[in-house]
């Protein structure tokens, strides 16, 4: 399970990739920049002109590693990956509930729970550590109305009711989220969630961040068995990875959006590494989407102890402990999803 923190991000424009042995070898220019056995190798992320051979996209489906494929900027484009592993019966049990409303609504309650409370945390953390920088009030209140929905949440019966509490919650939440941003107000003024695309450099960041997330709870849930295209709270959409949208919920406020503001906070990034484009689209330089991933890939890298396990694992992993919780539940060896609840 040690290479699932390892995602190779290729961000070199005309790189090529082969397989040699056992590695899978990056070219640049006929140079080879770098070798990497494949059981190191927990996924492959190809951003804009890269290219890989037949053999070596065989070679990584066979050895269970996805190769996806982005824009230059960071926009998914396709996704390479071998047979679906795990138990048919497993699959079909999680189409069954994903068509009964009572148990959709189960694990939409878990999903929800996660999300809030780990959207609260961040807030709180902010009032504990920058109170004095920040307007308090206005992030209390919006605090406030999170625990309100998290004591309605587990009495919530009606799935389209908690798709409004999640909409709802989620708007409050980013109506104070400039006030998190503590260093370099005016490069990184935050007024409102924007995306397809992003029109300030909060949300180009945040934006290429959850895309990130996604390429590997996507994975996690693959290599249990599960199918990423069918969830609950997010209704199945030709082309949309619904589980995988639903299991990420968890991870945006505790992974992302924390990973964001410190890059910003930090003065990691700074205006001169975004612009413009002529559609209004705001994009980040090569330089800074470097920066970028090398925090993403550090950050996965540090260890937590995991509120329902009990145990020590890497940042990187929890998208497979939940992806196996869930399956877990879905067999009926848990009587409920228990969600990543950061504390």
């Amino acid at each position: 399970m040690k290479k699932h923190l390892n995602t190779l991000f290729v961000t070199t424009q005309g790189a090529y990739l082969s397989k040699e042995g056992e590695t899978v070898v990056v070219k640049v220019e006929g140079e080879v920049r770098l070798r990497l056995p494949i059981h190191t190798i927990g996924g492959i992320v190809c951003f804009g002109n890269v290219l890989c051979s037949p053999f070596v996209m065989g070679f990584c489906a066979e050895n269970n590693v996805a190769i996806s494929f982005l824009t230059e900027r960071g926009r998914f484009l396709a996704r390479v990956l071998g047979p679906v592993s795990g138990n048919v019966l497993l699959r079909r049990e999680q189409y069954r509930r994903a068509d009964d409303e009572e148990a959709t609504v189960d694990v939409v309650r878990s999903v929800l729970t996660g999300k809030l409370a780990n959207c609260r945390t961040v807030l709180q953390r902010v009032l504990r550590d920058h109170g004095e920088k920040v307007n308090a009030q206005a992030i209390k209140e919006v605090s406030a109305r999170l625990s309100h929905y998290l004591e309605r949440i587990g009495r919530e019966t009606n799935i389209e009711t908690l798709r409004g509490m999640e909409g709802d919650a989620a708007h409050k939440y980013f109506s104070v989220f400039n006030e998190l941003i503590t260093a370099q107000k005016e490069d990184f003024a935050f007024e409102e969630r924007n995306r397809r695309p992003p029109l300030d450099n909060v949300n180009s960041l945040l934006s290429f961040v959850y895309t990130l997330i996604m390429h590997d709870v996507r994975s996690a849930l693959e290599s249990v068995g599960l199918d990423p295209a069918v969830g609950f709270l997010h209704r199945d959409r030709p082309g949309r990875p619904g589980l995988a949208l639903d299991l990420m919920e968890e991870f945006r406020p505790f992974l992302a959006d924390r990973l964001v503001l410190s890059l910003i906070n930090l003065k990691k990034v700074r205006k001169g590494g975004f612009k413009k484009t002529d559609t209004g689209a705001v994009v980040m330089s090569d330089e800074t989407r470097k920066e970028v991933l090398v925090t993403y890939q550090n950050r996965k890298q540090e260890e937590i102890t995991h509120p329902f396990i009990g145990e020590k694992v890497h940042v990187g992993m929890l998208f497979f402990v939940q992806a196996l919780l869930l399956s877990r539940f879905l067999r009926g060896d848990l009587d409920a999803y228990p969600p990543f609840i950061w504390k």
